[in-house]
């Protein structure tokens, strides 16, 4: 009886309480989200190299 009760909650919660976006609010969220990954990847990628050339020159000091 509890799991019935609090599905009918959540469904009437959802449907009567919560403000879902826009269309137009739903594109510009996912353009952020995509920018914002594609700088974090960018900025993943430089320190790899950098990271990679560093060892590179460590080992090559080394050996």
């Amino acid at each position: 009886m509890r799991v019935v009760n609090y599905v009918k909650e959540s469904y009437k919660e959802l449907v009567q309480k919560v403000s879902w976006p826009s269309w137009a609010q739903l594109q510009s969220s996912a353009i952020v989200v995509m920018v914002a990954s594609l700088i974090f990847a960018l900025v993943i990628v430089a320190m790899d190299l950098t990271f990679e050339n560093l060892m590179k020159a460590i080992y090559s000091l080394l050996y």
